[in-house]
């Protein structure tokens, strides 16, 4: 009788174990990149420094 409990524990960790892995693949799957806009107003303003530095 304590062999099936034992079993049914170990088989009920084990689902557990792969439920939660499989739910934190999908959501790093799911995660979207983003890209940081380009500084247009700070590249310019190092531009006008360069150039007066001429």
């Amino acid at each position: 009788m304590m062999f099936i409990v034992v079993i049914i524990v170990c088989v009920a960790v084990t689902l557990l174990v792969l439920g939660l892995s499989i739910m934190t693949i999908n959501k790093g799957y799911a995660y979207k990149q983003t890209i940081d806009p380009l500084p247009d107003k700070a590249e310019e303003g190092d531009k006008e420094k360069a150039n007066d530095n001429r």
